[in-house]
């Protein structure tokens, strides 16, 4: 008898920030049942790239838009009703924020110092991606910004 292979479904999302008052802050948005904080992912939609995807994915559960940076951040596998899913993350620096966007009345959305969201999110594998890309150290912390993103 061979094992049992399982289908890993392909994900993109992003992490969505900004620069408020000299720091950086991340955007968090709460599951549909609300019980959870996560960040914007989903589906590789059929003949998007999985940045493009990653955007649309941001204005659809987020109301966000901005430049879905080239570089993958990391990479994190959840289950989810016995199905697993990988996740390729990206950061997104947030240009727009909108109150009228497709999944306004189902989720929460808060914005939070990078620590904060770090405590609040509870899949380890993103606390992970979140605390090696933001280099957390103490409550000071010197994110580690790609060379392509300006933040001043």
């Amino acid at each position: 008898m061979s094992p049992k292979v399982s289908k890993i479904f392909k994900q993109s999302g992003v992490i969505p920030y900004r620069v408020q008052n000299g720091n950086i802050e991340v955007l968090l948005i709460t599951t549909r049942d609300r019980n959870n904080w996560v960040i914007p992912k989903g589906g590789i939609s059929k003949g998007m790239s999985p940045r493009a995807s990653a955007a649309k994915e941001a204005w659809e559960e987020a109301g966000i838009i901005g430049q879905v940076d080239e570089n993958k951040v990391g990479t994190y596998r959840y289950r989810k009703r016995g199905k697993i899913y990988r996740v390729h993350m990206y950061l997104l620096l947030v240009e727009m924020l909108s109150e009228d966007y497709p999944e306004a009345g189902q989720r929460q959305r808060e914005w939070l110092d990078v620590a904060s969201a770090i405590k609040l999110v509870k899949q380890n594998s993103l606390k992970r991606i979140l605390k090696q890309f933001f280099q957390i150290k103490t409550p000071c912390f010197q994110p580690s910004l790609p060379t392509n993103i300006s933040i001043f």
